[in-house]
C-alpha cells in the first residue's frame, strides 16, 4: 500500500473535524464501537495511554496523602434522594436497576453516576473525632451516565475515572486541598499530556450539582473548541449534612465536616488526539506514549540487519518504551505509515548501508523532521529528542492557544470572534446569569471558567452594560 492511499484512510482535520476524530480513534486503535448502545472498547493501545495517565497521577496523589479504595457500584435511590441539588442535577442520565434475578427489587438501585452519597454514607461510618480527619480518598473506578449523543472517550455512556472525596476538619482546609488536587489535574496536563491549561472558577450555573464552588482546568482542541479536562469541588457542608459526616471537634462539641471531591477521566485521551493531531493521525507526547520509539528495519531479509535491530532494541529498552517492528508482510513504507498514524513520537530507520556505517536515521513524529546519527551516540541523541519532542507540542498547543484567543466588548462582536476565530472568548461579566445564558443562547458558547489570572477589559458587562468586575472566558464545547 502506497503513502498517499494509506494517508486518505484518515478524514482531512480541516474538512471535517468530527469524522477526523472518528477514524483516528478506530483507526489508531485506541477504541472501537460495543454492541452496548452508546458505549466504546478501549482497545489496548487506548487502555496503555489510560494506564500511563493513571500511573502518573496515582503517584501524584499518593505524595499529598491520597489512600485508594473501592465502592459499590449500586446506589439506593434512597441515597440518591439524600441531597436534593444533587439528585437533580445528575435525574437525566440516571440508569436503574430494577429486577435482580428474577425478583423485583424493593428498592431501585442507580448504577453509580458519582459516588458522593455511597461515599459520604460511609464517611459517616468511619468518623467520630477530629483525630480522624482528614480522610483523604479516591477510586479509579467506571461510571455510567445516560447520555444523548455520545461520541469515542469525549462522552460516552459508560467511562472510566478516579473520583476523590475528602473530608476536613475546616473549611479553610477543605477549600486548600480543593484547589491542591487542581494544580495536581495541571500538572498531569500540562507535563504529562503536554497541553497548556486554563484555571478558574465555574459560575453558579456551571458549577457541579450540589457544591459551593467547582473549579475547573479547561483545555483548547484544534478547532478551537475548548474541553473541561479536570475539575475539583469544594463542598462545604452541603454533603456533610444530609449524610450526617459528624466529628467531636476539639472543644468536644459535634460539627459537621468540610468535603471535597475531584476527578479526571478517559476523556483526556480525546484531549490528546484533538489538541495534538494531524492528517497523518495521532500524536503522542513522549511522556504518556505507550510506545516512545520504534525501530523499522529496511530490507530486513538481508543478514545481520534483524539481529542488529534486536541488538539495538534489547539495548535501549532500559531507557525507553521501545518496539521493533519487524512484521515481514508489510513493506517499510506502510510501517512509517502505520506507526505515524499511532503516533510513536520517535522512528528509528536503519537497514544494511546503516549499518555498515554505524548509523542510523531518526523520525521525529511532530515535525517529521529527519536526522542521522552515529549509532554509539544514539541512546543520548534519543533522550534529547523526546525531551525537545514533549516542549515542542506544549509550545505548539500554547501558541494555537493564544492565536485563538480575543477580546470582546459586545454579544455581537463575541459572536462574530467565534466564528470568525473560533476559541477562548475574554469579556467583563456583571454575574447575573440571564446575560449568561444569552450569551449562550446566541453564540453557542458557555462560560468555561471565572480566571483566577483576572485582567480588567473594561468598566461594564457587554450584554447589559451594567457595572463588571470579574473577567469570563467563553467557548464553545465539547
Amino acid at each position: 500500500m502506497g503513502k498517499e492511499n494509506f494517508v486518505k484512510e484518515i478524514t482531512n482535520i480541516e474538512e471535517n473535524f468530527t469524522q477526523w476524530y472518528t477514524d483516528v480513534v478506530l483507526k489508531a486503535e485506541l477504541a472501537d464501537y460495543a454492541e452496548t448502545k452508546g458505549c466504546i472498547a478501549i482497545r489496548p493501545y487506548g487502555y496503555a495511554i489510560w494506564e500511563n495517565i493513571q500511573n502518573y497521577t496515582d503517584k501524584k496523589f499518593k505524595e499529598v496523602g491520597i489512600q485508594n479504595f473501592s465502592m459499590p457500584s449500586l446506589i439506593p435511590e434512597s441515597l440518591l434522594n439524600k441531597e436534593k441539588d444533587h439528585v437533580e442535577g445528575f435525574a437525566p442520565e440516571v440508569a436503574w436497576v430494577t429486577i435482580g434475578g428474577e425478583e423485583e427489587l424493593e428498592e431501585k438501585l442507580c448504577i453509580r453516576p458519582t459516588s458522593e452519597t455511597i461515599i459520604s454514607t460511609m464517611y459517616s461510618k468511619w468518623i467520630n473525632s477530629w483525630r480522624d480527619l482528614p480522610v483523604l480518598g479516591n477510586q479509579w473506578c467506571n461510571v455510567l451516565r445516560w447520555e444523548k449523543e455520545t461520541r469515542p472517550f469525549l462522552r460516552s455512556r459508560e467511562f472510566l475515572w478516579q473520583e476523590g472525596h475528602t473530608v476536613h476538619e475546616t473549611s479553610k482546609e477543605a477549600e486548600e486541598r480543593t484547589l491542591m488536587m487542581l494544580e495536581i489535574y495541571s500538572d498531569v496536563i500540562e507535563n504529562l499530556l503536554a497541553i497548556p491549561v486554563l484555571k478558574g472558577r465555574k459560575t453558579e450555573k456551571e458549577k457541579f450539582a450540589g457544591a459551593a464552588q467547582t473549579y475547573t482546568v479547561e483545555c483548547l482542541m484544534h478547532d478551537g473548541r475548548a474541553l473541561q479536562a479536570g475539575t475539583s469541588h469544594y463542598f462545604g457542608q452541603n454533603f456533610s449534612k444530609p449524610f450526617n459526616i459528624k466529628f467531636q471537634n476539639r472543644e468536644g462539641k459535634d460539627e459537621f465536616g468540610y468535603t471535597t471531591s475531584w476527578g479526571i477521566t478517559t476523556r483526556l485521551i480525546g484531549a490528546i488526539i484533538m489538541a495534538h493531531g494531524d492528517n497523518r493521525g495521532l500524536k503522542l507526547p513522549p511522556k504518556v506514549a505507550p510506545i516512545q520509539v520504534v525501530i523499522v528495519p529496511i530490507a530486513q531479509h538481508k543478514d545481520g540487519v534483524l539481529d542488529t535491530c534486536l541488538e539495538l532494541k534489547n539495548n535501549l529498552s532500559k531507557s525507553f518504551k521501545i518496539k521493533l517492528d519487524d512484521r515481514d508482510n508489510y513493506s517499510p513504507g506502510f510501517k512509517f505509515n502505520d506507526w505515524e498514524m499511532r503516533g510513536v513520537p520517535v522512528r528509528i530507520e536503519i537497514g544494511p548501508r546503516d549499518i555498515e556505517n554505524g548509523e542510523c536515521i531518526l523520525v521525529r513524529r511532530d515535525t517529521l523532521e529527519k536526522e542521522t546519527v552515529a549509532l554509539e551516540n544514539l541512546e543520548k541523541r534519543l533522550k534529547e529528542l523526546l525531551e525537545d519532542i514533549q516542549n515542542n507540542m506544549f509550545n505548539e498547543c500554547l501558541e494555537r492557544r493564544k492565536a485563538k484567543t480575543s477580546v470582546a466588548y459586545s454579544l455581537d462582536e463575541i459572536l462574530q470572534n467565534l466564528e470568525t476565530n473560533q476559541g477562548y472568548v475574554k469579556t467583563m461579566w456583571c454575574g447575573n446569569m440571564a446575560c449568561e445564558d444569552k450569551i449562550k443562547e446566541v453564540t453557542g458558547a458557555h462560560s468555561r471558567c471565572i480566571p483566577f489570572e483576572q485582567e480588567h477589559l473594561a468598566d461594564v458587562c457587554p450584554i447589559c452594560g451594567k457595572k463588571a468586575d470579574k473577567m469570563v472566558v467563553w467557548g464553545r464545547q465539547y
